[in-house]
C-alpha cells in the first residue's frame, strides 16, 4: 500500500501510530509517532486512517491484527466467580497477544514472539501456583493454532490440573481454561 506525506496510519505490530513525514529510497517510510519521533516502517507494518472523517482517536488504537473478540482483556484480572458452594473464587487470566506482553515487536521473529510468550505463560502458571490460584485463563487467540498448540502441550506436561476450552461467551474461541488442584 501506498502512503502520502501527512497522512495519518496506525501501527499494525505494536500500539499507536503517527503522520508519514517522508519515505526512503528503499520503499520505507518515516513516521513521527505521538512522542514526535521519527520511525522508519516498511509499508506492509502500517495502514492508513482517516481520523478527522471518522473522528477516530489513534492513541486508542491498539493494532489492528489483534483478535478483536480479546481487545478488552487485561494481563491479570480477578474475578469473583461462585462455585457450587456459592463461595467466590479468584480467577487470574493472561493475555498471550504478543500486544499486550511488550510495546513493541517489530523486527522479532515468529520464533522470537512464541518464545516470550511461552516465557510469559510459565512465570505466570508459577505464579498461580505460589498464589494457590484455583482457576486460571489463558487468552492465546485463534489464529492458526501455534499458540493454542504451544500452551496445551506446557499443560499437559503439569500435574493436578484441569483443562478445558474457556467459556465460549466470554472469550470467544481462543482461550483456555485450568483449574489447579492443591493437596
Amino acid at each position: 500500500m501506498k502512503f502520502s506525506i501527512g497522512q495519518k496510519v496506525v501501527f499494525l505490530h505494536e500500539i499507536g501510530g503517527g503522520v508519514v513525514r517522508k519515505t526512503t529510497q528503499n520503499g520505507h517510510y518515516i513516521i513521527e509517532d505521538a512522542d514526535g519521533f521519527d520511525r522508519e516502517f516498511l509499508p506492509s507494518e502500517l495502514a492508513s486512517v482517516y481520523s478527522e472523517e471518522y473522528n477516530i482517536d489513534t492513541s486508542k488504537i491498539s493494532g489492528l491484527n489483534e483478535d478483536e473478540s480479546f481487545s478488552m482483556a487485561k494481563h491479570i484480572v480477578s474475578k469473583g466467580i461462585l462455585t457450587g458452594s456459592r463461595k467466590p473464587i479468584e480467577v487470574w487470566e493472561l493475555d498471550l497477544h504478543i500486544e499486550e506482553l511488550t510495546t513493541s515487536h517489530v523486527g522479532w521473529s515468529n520464533a522470537e514472539i512464541l518464545r516470550k510468550q511461552l516465557r510469559e505463560l510459565a512465570t505466570f502458571y508459577k505464579k498461580a501456583r505460589a498464589h494457590r490460584i484455583r482457576k486460571i485463563v489463558i487468552i492465546h487467540g485463534v489464529g492458526m493454532g501455534v499458540l493454542r498448540d504451544e500452551v496445551r502441550m506446557f499443560l499437559d506436561k503439569k500435574e493436578n490440573i484441569d483443562v478445558y476450552d474457556a467459556d465460549f461467551r466470554e472469550y470467544g474461541k481462543g482461550a483456555t481454561a485450568v483449574e489447579l488442584f492443591y493437596n
